[in-house]
C-alpha cells in the first residue's frame, strides 16, 4: 500500500524539494498551498495532489490530513508560529497521523531576545505535549540567505554583509533539508522523538565563506562585519518586515555567542548523499549571485 504524506509549505524553499524527493521515493504526496498558481501547478505536473489550505485555519488543515500517514510542518520567520503549530498538532492528532516532521531552527531558545527563536522553542514543546509522534529538525542558517533581497545587492558587489563577528556555522542549502524531510516522511520510525541538527559539510566563519565564494565565482568577496543595531536599522529601511528585523537583532547576538556553531553529517546519514558546500551552492546560483557581473 502506498504511503500518503502531507507537505505543508509545499511551494517554499524546503517544501518544493521535499515534494519532488518524496515523489521520487514512491510516496503519494499531498502538497499544501495557499492557492492554485504557477508554483503549485509545477508540483501538480510532477505528480503531487494539491490541497488548498491555511495553517491558521484548523478546518482546512484538518481536511488536508484525512488519510495521511506522515506530515511535514514548516513556518516562515513570521508571526503566528505557535498558532499554526497548535492547529497542525490538533489536526494531526484528530486524523491519526503517525508522524510529524517539524522544521524548527538551530537557534530555538526560550531565553533568546528573538521572538522567532523563542517561539520555535515553544512550538517544539507544543508538538511534544500533543502526543503526536514528532521529529524536530534544527537546521543552521540557510545558504539561501545569500539570495535574500536585502543581501543580494551587496553579494553582487562582492560583499558578505552581516553582523556575525567571529561566529561560525555550517551553512546548509534548503535543497538538502528537503531531501532529509522526504527521507524521514518515508522512514520516520527510528528517528521519532529525536531532535536532529542539520548542517552543511564544513563549519566556517564569514571570512572563510567569502574566500569560498571568491573561488567558486571567480571574483573577490570580502566580509563586512558591522554592529547588530546598524545592520538591523539598515534592513528595516530596506523594507524588511519588523518581525524579521526583531529576529535578526536577537538571533545575531546568539550567533556571535556560538549558538549556531558545529557541524554534523546527518544529511548524508539520513539521505545517503552529502550536503552541498558553499561553493557548490554558489555555482548552481551563479547567474543570480553575479547579477551585473554575468558575462564579464
Amino acid at each position: 500500500m502506498t504511503r500518503t504524506v502531507l507537505i505543508a509549505g509545499a511551494t517554499g524553499d524546503t517544501g518544493k524539494v521535499a515534494v519532488r524527493e518524496a515523489l521520487a521515493l514512491g510516496l503519494d504526496v499531498r502538497a499544501m498551498a495557499h492557492a492554485k498558481d504557477g508554483r503549485s501547478n509545477n508540483l501538480e505536473i510532477l505528480g503531487a495532489k494539491i490541497v488548498i489550505g491555511d495553517l491558521l485555519d484548523i478546518n482546512t488543515t484538518r481536511a488536508a490530513m484525512d488519510g495521511v500517514d506522515a506530515a511535514y510542518f514548516v513556518w516562515p520567520v513570521a508571526p503566528n508560529l505557535i498558532h499554526a503549530t497548535v492547529n497542525f498538532a490538533q489536526a494531526a492528532k484528530e486524523a491519526g497521523v503517525s508522524t510529524v516532521i517539524n522544521l524548527s531552527q538551530r537557534s530555538a531558545n526560550r531565553y533568546s531576545k528573538s521572538d522567532s527563536c523563542r517561539d520555535s522553542f515553544i512550538a517544539e514543546q507544543v508538538f511534544n505535549w500533543s502526543g503526536v509522534a514528532v521529529i524536530h529538525l534544527r537546521p543552521t542558517y540557510f545558504l539561501e540567505w545569500l539570495l535574500y533581497p536585502w543581501q543580494l545587492p551587496f553579494v553582487r558587489e562582492g560583499i558578505i554583509r552581516i553582523p556575525a563577528g567571529n561566529g561560525r556555522h555550517s551553512p546548509i542549502a534548503a535543497a538538502d533539508q528537503g531531501r532529509v524531510v522526504a527521507a524521514l516522511l518515508k522512514n520516520p520510525e527510528v528517528h521519532v522523538g529525536t531532535t536532529i541538527p542539520l548542517s552543511g559539510p564544513v563549519e566556517m566563519d564569514h571570512e572563510q565563506m567569502a574566500a569560498e565564494l571568491s573561488d567558486a565565482l571567480g571574483r573577490t568577496f570580502r566580509y563586512q562585519d558591522l554592529p547588530i543595531d546598524e545592520y538591523c536599522d539598515s534592513i528595516a529601511a530596506m523594507g524588511v518586515p519588523p518581525y524579521v528585523v526583531q529576529h535578526f537583532r536577537g538571533a545575531m547576538a546568539d550567533y556571535q555567542h556560538g549558538h549556531m556553531s558545529g557541524s554534523d553529517d546527518n544529511v548524508e546519514r539520513i539521505t545517503g548523499e552529502k550536503s552541498m558546500s558553499v561553493g557548490e551552492f554558489a555555482r548552481i546560483h551563479s547567474d543570480v549571485l553575479n547579477g551585473k557581473h554575468v558575462g564579464q
